[in-house]
């Protein structure tokens, strides 16, 4: 099915498409905490029976959803209902998921969006988060430029008490990790970045 005229934001989604503060805590572990919130997955549940508090290296999905909008090109964010802060829609990938099938699910799950995935535009090590129960874990993130494709943002479950899509330039205020999530999206690069929110040297962003 072709895209219509290709000027608009979606089209040119279609087009690339067709070609492929917590008092304690740092910023780093704060905006890492914040892919966390969602309910816990069963698998992880069974896995604390065994290992306790020890690290988990976890996968998960993000997801940046573009549409149309009457001034340009709007983005769906969520607000977690825990800390107040808006994100891209986020989620933990289930064992033997695809990270493109478990974004277009969270993103079902928790706004009632229909999307589809576009290309895979970061993936991004979190930096380690220890909970309050004493449960500790770090992320290997990919991030996704999706496109909307039907229905209107509604709150889907108790971990967000708003969602909606927002004007480029008008973002509400949020952690800086995610607003580099959604400049990553809006100007996706010819390959993958991959980049850490860990602040050591030699973990830099690269393409």
């Amino acid at each position: 099915m072709g895209c219509r005229g290709c000027r608009s934001f979606a089209g040119q989604l279609c087009d690339l498409a067709s070609r492929s503060g917590r008092s304690g805590l740092s910023r780093a572990t704060r905006e890492a905490a914040s892919l966390a919130v969602m309910a816990t997955p069963q698998f992880i549940l069974d896995l604390r029976r065994h290992i306790g508090h020890a690290p988990l290296w976890l996968a998960g999905s993000s997801a940046v959803v573009v549409r149309d909008g009457p001034r340009g090109p709007q983005v769906l964010l969520v607000q977690r209902a825990d800390d107040g802060e808006w994100t891209p829609v986020c989620g933990i990938i289930e064992p033997g998921e695809r990270p493109d099938e478990a974004i277009v699910r969270e993103i079902h799950e928790e706004t009632g969006i229909v999307a589809e995935v576009v290309q895979l535009v970061r993936v991004n090590v979190t930096a380690p988060v220890t909970y309050p129960n004493g449960d500790r874990c770090q992320f290997l993130d990919h991030d996704f430029l999706c496109r909307w494709v039907s229905g209107e943002p509604i709150v889907g479950d108790d971990e967000s008490s708003h969602t909606g899509f927002f004007g480029t330039d008008q973002l509400p205020p949020m952690a800086p990790r995610h607003r580099r999530c959604i400049e990553i999206a809006l100007n996706p690069a010819d390959t993958v970045i991959m980049s850490s929110d860990i602040a050591t040297p030699a973990l830099q962003e690269t393409r």
